[in-house]
């Protein structure tokens, strides 16, 4: 299947290689892409400088692709691959059992896969994510905070074999957020607001860390579906 893929960067990138990218990232290291133009400007703008929003197209066709969007996965899969890689605050007892607990209960084996597809983890994410650890909010209202947030999924090309499939067809120069279209900006801002009005309320009947550790709640339970 032939997809059409954006790169927002400070700089032109026709021939990405193996190993961009940094241990910390989402995914770990990794080339990542978008299927959103916007997004992808936005990520080249937001250095305090004009950027540019790189264009490929990509022939995913038998690349071994771990897709943490699709239906075979629940967001614990997603947040023990985040796990791996970026830093949370666990200062409580409870949140660190939690990260040892997600990071073991619903490992995703990719070290040998092409693609990893999946939600981006902005601060939004990740800070839902992280009050999810402490049990601030439930299963339910983190599922729903990252699905229904429109922020959009990203695409890590890992592997020689997949950058390899990567052809690069254009760019296009973008100027400083500052001049970006205020309109994408304030939609982050009203989204933030909207997230954290609704899902910092407490959810009575939400399945919270502590119990999903106590039941010893794994992967294929109905309730994380």
């Amino acid at each position: 299947m032939l997809r059409t893929l954006y790169h927002g960067s400070t700089t032109i990138m026709r021939t990405p290689r193996p190993g961009y990218g940094n241990d910390w990232n989402d995914f770990g290291p990794g080339f990542y892409c978008t299927d959103s133009y916007e997004h992808a400007a936005l990520w080249a703008s937001g250095h305090g400088r004009d950027g540019f929003v790189n264009t490929y197209m990509l022939d995913d066709k038998g690349l071994r692709t771990v897709d943490l969007s699709s239906p075979g996965y629940c967001i614990l899969h997603w947040l023990a691959v985040l796990l791996n890689y970026r830093e949370f605050d666990t200062l409580s007892p409870l949140a660190y059992q939690a990260r040892d607990y997600i990071r073991t209960a619903f490992a995703v084996d990719h070290r040998e896969c092409d693609c990893i597809l999946g939600w981006r983890a902005d601060n939004i994410h990740f800070a839902f994510a992280q009050d999810f650890l402490n049990e601030d909010i439930s299963y339910q209202q983190l599922r729903d905070a990252v699905r229904l947030s429109g922020l959009g999924r990203q695409t890590v090309l890992k592997s020689s074999r997949a950058l390899g499939r990567l052809l690069f067809t254009g760019y296009e120069s973008v100027k400083n957020i500052m001049q970006y279209p205020v309109r994408i900006s304030g939609e982050r801002n009203e989204l933030s607001s909207y997230c954290r009005e609704i899902y910092r309320k407490k959810d009575p009947s939400g399945l919270y860390i502590s119990t999903i550790m106590l039941e010893n709640i794994q992967e294929y339970d109905p309730r994380l579906r």
